[in-house]
C-alpha cells in the first residue's frame, strides 16, 4: 500500500474533491516502469486539475494529479531502465489524463521519462518542474535565435510566476542584463535577489497596443503572460529579437499588429513542454544542472506536503504563489 491524493467525483454534485488516501500496486495505471517518487511540485496546470471541475483538464474520476515527479525506478519491464535509476517526469498529459505524481508511487510509459542528470537532486528537480524546464527550453530556443549576451536586456513577464523565476535565475547566471516585470512590489527584492538587474512595472507595460512600433528596448523576451502585454512587448522589441511565449496567464487572445514583424523581423516563438522529444528533454535538463544556479534555485523553494495541495491549487490560481513549491510526497 503507498499514499496519494486522489480526486474523486461526487455523483450528486458532479464536483471533485481530493483526499489523501492509501491505494495499492495493482490500481495503478498501464505503463513499462514503476517509480518511487520522492518529490513533485505544483504547477499552474495542477491548480487547475486540483479545482471542482479539473480545470476541463482531467477526463475521469478517480484521479492522482501532479504533472511532474521526480524518483527511482522500482521496477520495469523496458532495457532502458533498471531499479535504482533516478529519473525525472514532466509533461505528456500525465497529472491530467493519466495519473500523475502526487503519491508515493507512480507508473508510466517508459518513452515519457528522463535520466535525473548527475549534479541535481530529486528535491532540487522539482523545484525546477515543469516550469523551470520550459524556462530553459525558452532560454535555449531564445539563443537558437541569435540571443546573446551584450544584445539588449532580457525582459521576463510574470518573473515571479514560476516559469519567470527560473528565467530570471537562469538569464542573469548566463551574463544577461535581466528586467523583470511584476504587479507585487513585494518581490522586486526577490527579483533582485535572482539575478534581475531592473524592475518593471506590470501597470507600465499591460495596457492596450497603442502604437505598432514603441522604441526599441528589449533583446529578447520570455512571456509567461500573453494578452495585451505580449502585444505591447511585440512593438518594443529590437530589430531581430524574439519572445519566447509559455504562457497565457493574461489571456490567449493576442490583440497585436503584423508590424513588428515585418519592419523589425521580431520573432514570435512557442515553447510547448508537454509534448518535447526526449534529446531536447535531455538536452534542457543537462544544461538546467549545467547552468541553473542551485543557491538561486533554494530561495525559490517552498516546501510543501500532500496535505498541503488543496489551498496551494486554489493559491497558484490566484496568483499568490511566489517561485517553486517543492512537494514531498512521503511528508
Amino acid at each position: 500500500m503507498f499514499k496519494a491524493f486522489l480526486l474523486e467525483k461526487d455523483e450528486e454534485s458532479g464536483l471533485a474533491r481530493g483526499q489523501i488516501t492509501e491505494l495499492s500496486d495493482d490500481q495503478l495505471p498501464e505503463g513499462e516502469v514503476t517509480v518511487a517518487v520522492d518529490f513533485s511540485t505544483v504547477n499552474y496546470k495542477d491548480g487547475l486539475c486540483l479545482s471542482a471541475n479539473g480545470g476541463g483538464l482531467v477526463r475521469n474520476y478517480p484521479h492522482v494529479p501532479g504533472i511532474d515527479f521526480a524518483g527511482t525506478v522500482e521496477a520495469s519491464s523496458d532495457d532502458r531502465y533498471v531499479p535504482g535509476d533516478r529519473v525525472v517526469l514532466t509533461g505528456w498529459r500525465v497529472g491530467e489524463v493519466h495519473w500523475g505524481g502526487y503519491a508515493q508511487k507512480a507508473r508510466v510509459k517508459a518513452d515519457w521519462l528522463v535520466p535525473l542528470p548527475d549534479g541535481i537532486t530529486a528535491q532540487q528537480a522539482m523545484a525546477v518542474g515543469t516550469a523551470g524546464f520550459t524556462a530553459m527550453l525558452a532560454v535555449m530556443a531564445l539563443e537558437d535565435h541569435g540571443l546573446a549576451p551584450g544584445r539588449g536586456p532580457v525582459l521576463v513577464t510574470g518573473a515571479a510566476g514560476g516559469v519567470g523565476s527560473v528565467a530570471c535565475a537562469l538569464l542573469a547566471s548566463l551574463g544577461y542584463e535581466v528586467a523583470g516585470v511584476t504587479g507585487r512590489p513585494e518581490t522586486e527584492e526577490y527579483l533582485r535577489d535572482l539575478g534581475a538587474t531592473q524592475i518593471v512595472h506590470r501597470a507600465e507595460i499591460n495596457e492596450t497596443v497603442k502604437s505598432p512600433l514603441e522604441r526599441e528596448t528589449w533583446g529578447g523576451c520570455v512571456d509567461a503572460v500573453g494578452g495585451e502585454m505580449l502585444a505591447r512587448v511585440l512593438g518594443q522589441m529590437r530589430y531581430g529579437a524574439s519572445v519566447a511565449a509559455v504562457g497565457l496567464a493574461g489571456g490567449a487572445k493576442l490583440p497585436a499588429s503584423v508590424i513588428p514583424f515585418l519592419l523589425r523581423g521580431v520573432n514570435l516563438l512557442g515553447i510547448d513542454s508537454v509534448m518535447q522529444p526526449y534529446d531536447n528533454r535531455m538536452r534542457a535538463w543537462e544544461r538546467v544542472a549545467r547552468d541553473l544556479p542551485m543557491d538561486k534555485l533554494e530561495s525559490m523553494m517552498q516546501p510543501a506536503v500532500l496535505s498541503d495541495l488543496p489551498k496551494l491549487g486554489e493559491d497558484i490560481l490566484a496568483g499568490r504563489v511566489k517561485g517553486r513549491v517543492v512537494v514531498d510526497v512521503n511528508g
